[in-house]
């Protein structure tokens, strides 16, 4: 594998692992539908947010939590094995190719990468 190659590899990997990790630890939390205020007859919303319903803030909002809480383990894990493969590409001789270990780990991280981005969409 050429230099170029190896090096475009292990920045996208990285890149990729930074922008999930960036996603969930700013404010890129995204409003869940019924998740607001219940609207008062004039059209202003309820800022006391009283509804009993299953869609009330206080359930949405614990739901929201514990999905953080998951993106984030999982956030974690990525980079994890994004780095560990950075450090396969960085250690293989540029004459050979990727071996089979490093491509599973790469689809590993793909599979991953998608659930985080399918579960951070909700």
């Amino acid at each position: 594998m050429s230099p170029s190659r190896r090096r475009i590899l292990s920045i996208s990997s990285v890149a990729a692992a930074a922008w999930l990790l960036s996603l969930t630890s700013g404010g890129a939390q995204n409003p869940v539908p019924g998740s607001r205020g219940s609207r008062r007859p004039d059209g202003s919303e309820d800022p006391s947010g009283a509804s009993n319903g299953p869609n009330s803030p206080l359930s949405t909002k614990a739901v929201l939590e514990e999905r953080q809480k998951n993106i984030k383990k999982e956030v974690e894990k990525l980079y994890d094995l994004a780095s560990d493969l950075k450090a396969e590409v960085e250690k293989t001789d540029s004459t050979t190719v990727l071996s089979l270990a490093m491509l599973k780990k790469a689809d590993e991280i793909e599979k991953l990468a998608r659930q985080i981005k399918d579960q951070a969409k909700g």
